[in-house]
């Protein structure tokens, strides 16, 4: 089985792009597991970041590389926090973290009646540190920010992100559904389909 580090130390994305990618017959390995620090993300676009984390933990590892950054984007917000969301409760005084985010967002939102938001997730995968041609799979979701949480299952904004298509949350979704309709899921499969092309 041919290894790939997951430039994330975030186990719920392990999880969920282990699954999607299955098919592939790959392993993915987090870059903790492997004594790599997160790298830096200095960018304002997610294939900037998660071109620059696929790059990090494949010089640090000597192994292809994939790398995950999503975030949510906010039409009040002009597309805010975007790039910034694993920190967005932190602008505002909370701790970091996936519970504070909901919090801080509700909070932020409140007599918003505007409630439109994308959850995009941008993968970039590369064979090398040099790779001159990463593979990159864009996945976007629209959906409204619910006004208050609703279902257990997910991580992030999945228990106030309301997916009008299914009437729920995506916490509220059974996991094979919120996989295959997400903004991961849709990314994953068109990365699937390139590594099949590409690299297999």
């Amino acid at each position: 089985m041919k290894k790939i580090v997951l430039a994330s130390n975030n186990r719920g994305k392990l999880a969920e792009l282990q699954a999607m990618l299955a098919p592939l017959s790959v392993e993915l390995v987090r870059q903790a597991d492997l004594g790599v620090g997160e790298a830096e993300e200095p960018f304002r676009t997610f294939v900037e970041n998660a071109l620059a984390k696929a790059r990090f933990a494949a010089r640090h590892t000597g192994l292809p590389a994939l790398a995950d950054d999503a975030g949510l984007c906010v039409d009040a917000f002009g597309g805010l926090p975007g790039v910034d969301t694993a920190y967005y409760a932190t602008q505002f005084g909370y701790p970091k973290g996936d519970d504070t985010n909901v919090q801080a967002l509700l909070e932020q939102m409140q007599g918003i009646d505007q409630r439109r938001a994308a959850m995009v997730s941008t993968l970039v995968a590369v064979r090398s540190p040099e790779d001159p041609e990463p593979l990159i799979a864009v996945g976007r979701v629209v959906g409204e920010i619910a006004r208050e949480r609703r279902g257990h299952n997910g991580f992030g904004f999945d228990p106030i992100m309301f997916i009008p298509e299914f009437g729920q949350t995506f916490a509220e979704l059974p996991v094979e559904v919120k996989n295959a309709h997400s903004h991961r899921g849709r990314a994953a499969r068109q990365m699937l389909e390139l590594m099949r092309e590409r690299w297999f």
